[in-house]
């Protein structure tokens, strides 16, 4: 099992467990009763139960993590540290916990400070195997695949070694490899501590990547896609970027990142930035979740039903739900830990939340989606958004989302998160949304919570001064604005050619909110991708006064310098 937690808010007191995830956990070791067998104990293989189920509890995942935090500020600096728990204290031993040892932490501690290694593939290939990834980095070479460690001599340096697992005995080629792949092993095994300390792309976990990599095939190993590493057929063409953090100027514009996927929070925090302008829920809800929220709400409805397509919905619930009873409680967690672990990332600075934003053909694709959604001529302009929020249809889905965050904030204690509602039409459309909210729990004002609006209908921008009158801000979505200008489909290849932010109509807009909001002292920024993409089109937003730019992190710096740049020009800059 993996569990993260946030070592800042966990000393003030507060819950902040932001990842869990259930590991594979196939055998267990245990006393060998029989006196007649040489060995004391025995592996055995696990049940089902447990392989499905956490190993300690949320207090004791909040303990282990306290204790770390004494020991490591005894020691003043990073440690390495295992623990034991003794039974579960019920059928076996005590249950009590116990650190075991405690040895100096050298991966991170040795990192060159200043200086900031981004890998990247330039194309994609034919995935091999996937497992975890340790490292942040791609390597290749041609695979070497040895199952007994007496063979060692025959790994030729820069190969990429290719085992079940690894012990101490396989160090001396693991040094000089390109890459290490196992079968088995999870985070804190012995190849992934290594490969970390050597600076080696590792992907772990793979479970049969003895049995899909042959000895003398080429292959590339990525740990630079977030959590999940991937080993591709073939040598594929990658690009190292190096940037030098040290020297890079403050502008007066805040200058903000776009994030969706939580994994990637940790290492695109190190950019220099002013928070995070648009946090996407909808890659946590797709990739962490992968269920509908109506079918998780109905589970035990759903559970009664003889109906097939039913029943096969009851069982994908089952395999991705296996450590919760309570199935909505899994929603609500799983949105808690992924809102929760970019929050963490990047606090103190904002974060500001975008509320899930869907369309219907894209919820139908989750799991038991199909059973709550309608079929829409035009999604893109359909039951998406605001509408959905206080439609008594979906409002019970989104409570739950609405429980997730509030987690996150008040469990957590992570007060850095802010809500921006997507796509509302009107602003009884907002009222009736801050109204659903409040019933949850989630009232503007209360705790520091900001409500901003995303500005990307002409309703936003021709009503602005009344939906000022409801929210703290705007952020003006430019590819919505964009389409909803000329009036057209974004998804539509036909006339795609057509939408440009760039164009007099859509800057139109954007300069009338900018001084709409200006005018009522309310924020306003930007999260659309103009500005990632055309830096003429950054200085534009400059020039009117916005107050923030949130953009892919891969444009950040370069984006930083253009605006830094233009403020000089005006005589604005810090």
């Amino acid at each position: 099992d993996e569990y993260y937690v946030y070592k800042p808010k966990l000393k003030e007191g507060e819950r902040p467990i932001v990842g869990k995830k259930v590991g594979s956990k196939e055998i267990k070791m245990i006393y060998d009763n029989d006196p007649s067998t040489p060995e004391p104990v025995q592996n055995i293989d696990t049940t089902a139960e447990e392989r499905n189920s956490y190993v300690i509890s949320d207090d004791e995942i909040l303990k282990l993590a306290e204790w770390a935090c004494i020991i490591e500020e005894h020691y003043g600096k990073g440690m390495d540290i295992e623990w034991a728990k003794d039974g579960d204290g019920v059928n076996v031993g005590t249950g009590d916990l116990f650190i075991v040892q405690a040895r100096p932490e050298t991966v991170h501690s040795q990192a060159t400070k200043g200086m900031m290694e981004t890998y990247k593939l330039l194309e994609t290939g034919k995935v091999l195997v996937e497992g975890l990834a340790v490292g942040a980095k791609i390597g290749q070479g041609v695979a070497h695949c040895i199952e007994d460690v007496k063979d060692i001599g025959t790994f030729k340096k820069g190969e990429v070694l290719v085992t079940d697992m690894t012990d101490p005995d396989w160090e001396p080629i693991m040094k000089i490899a390109g890459a290490i792949i196992t079968n088995r092993g999870g985070r804190t095994c012995h190849a992934a501590i290594i490969s970390r300390e050597l600076g080696i792309p590792c992907v772990i976990g793979t479970a049969d990547a003895t049995e899909h990599i042959k000895t003398g095939m080429e292959i590339t190993a990525s740990s630079a896609e977030g959590e999940t590493g991937y080993v591709y057929e073939g040598l594929l063409k990658f690009e190292i970027d190096r940037q030098d953090l040290g020297n890079l100027p403050e502008t007066k514009t805040k200058i903000m990142m776009n994030l969706a996927i939580p994994e990637k929070a940790f290492t695109e925090c190190q950019i220099p930035n002013d928070g995070v302008g648009l946090a996407r829920e909808e890659f946590i809800i797709n990739s962490h979740i992968g269920l509908h929220p109506l079918a998780l709400y109905n589970y035990e409805e759903l559970k009664k039903s003889d109906d097939p397509e039913k029943k096969a919905i009851v069982a994908k619930i089952d395999a991705k739900t296996g450590a919760y009873s309570d199935k909505r409680q899994f929603f609500i967690d799983k949105v808690a830990e992924g809102v929760g672990r970019i929050a963490a990332a990047f606090y103190p600075n904002d974060v500001i939340v975008r509320l899930s934003d869907f369309k219907s053909n894209e919820y139908a694709n989750l799991a038991g989606g199909t059973l709550y959604e309608p079929n829409e001529e035009n999604p893109m302009i359909g039951w998406r958004g605001a509408s959905r929020y206080y439609d008594p249809k979906y409002r019970p889905a989104f409570e739950l989302e609405c429980a997730g965050l509030l987690k996150a904030r008040n469990d957590m204690g992570l007060d850095n998160i802010k809500l921006m509602v997507p796509f509302c039409r009107t602003p009884e459309e907002g009222k009736k949304v801050i109204e659903v909210m409040k019933d949850c729990g989630l009232v503007q004002g209360e705790n520091g919570l900001e409500l901003y609006v995303m500005c990307e209908i002409p309703s936003n921008v021709i009503s602005a001064d009344a939906f000022a009158d409801i929210f703290d801000g705007f952020s003006i979505g430019s590819n919505d604005l964009t389409q909803l200008t000329f009036g057209l489909d974004r998804d539509s290849g036909l006339i795609a050619g057509i939408a440009d932010e760039r164009d007099d109509a859509v800057k139109d807009m954007i300069r009338m909110v900018i001084a709409t909001a200006k005018r009522r002292k309310k924020k306003i920024g930007i999260c659309g991708q103009g500005p990632s993409d055309f830096p003429e089109f950054a200085t534009f937003l400059v020039e009117l006064g916005i107050d923030s730019m949130s953009l892919i992190p891969d444009t950040a710096i370069k984006t930083r310098l253009a605006v830094h740049e233009k403020e000089k020009e005006m005589g604005i800059a810090p």
